[in-house]
């Protein structure tokens, strides 16, 4: 009679891929999400941003003179087709960094797992910064997906250890 348990290697390993995989889609979302942001600041290359900004405002009813509304304009006024352009191809760079991260996370490379620990892990002292400047639930939220990002790719790796350090065991 066999005594598997739930919790079986087998079991595990299949959650912890899924969770991988999970992992890699919202990388991949991630990545296409600024990579058409990245489109969308080339739009707006030789057109006045300034005046779109206001458009935006104006189809939100949004009052200009509010401080984040504010804020938004004043923003929009100080871009250059230089600076946009430059912002363009920081948001490319970041979405083929996201997008290349993702592929490797579902092809379970373990240099994805790597990389996957090591950009999340980055973010974590800048949200807990943040956190310690006002609690809120955005903040909060993005502390969470960060830390078990970072939990589940660490999980993996420790995963693949193990399953290495045992093939290794059973050639010997």
């Amino acid at each position: 009679m066999s005594s598997a348990s739930p919790c079986s290697k087998p079991a595990r390993r299949s959650f912890a891929a899924r969770a991988v995989r999970t992992v890699a889609l919202f990388e991949a979302a991630k990545g296409m999400l600024v990579l058409l942001s990245g489109f969308g600041l080339l739009t707006l290359v030789h057109h006045r941003a300034a005046h779109v900004a206001a458009a935006i405002l104006h189809r939100f009813h949004l009052n200009p003179a509010s401080r984040y509304p504010r804020i938004f304009l004043d923003a929009a006024e100080s871009l250059t087709d230089g600076r946009l352009w430059l912002l363009a191809l920081f948001a490319f760079g970041y979405a083929a960094m996201r997008l290349v991260e993702a592929y490797g996370l579902w092809r379970e490379r373990a240099w994805a797992e790597w990389f996957a620990v090591a950009s999340g892990g980055l973010y974590v002292p800048i949200e807990v910064y943040e956190l310690t400047r006002g609690v809120t639930w955005p903040k909060l939220l993005a502390l969470t997906v960060n830390l078990g990002i970072v939990a589940v790719m660490a999980g993996a790796l420790v995963l693949r250890r193990r399953a290495e350090v045992s093939e290794a065991g059973a050639e010997d």
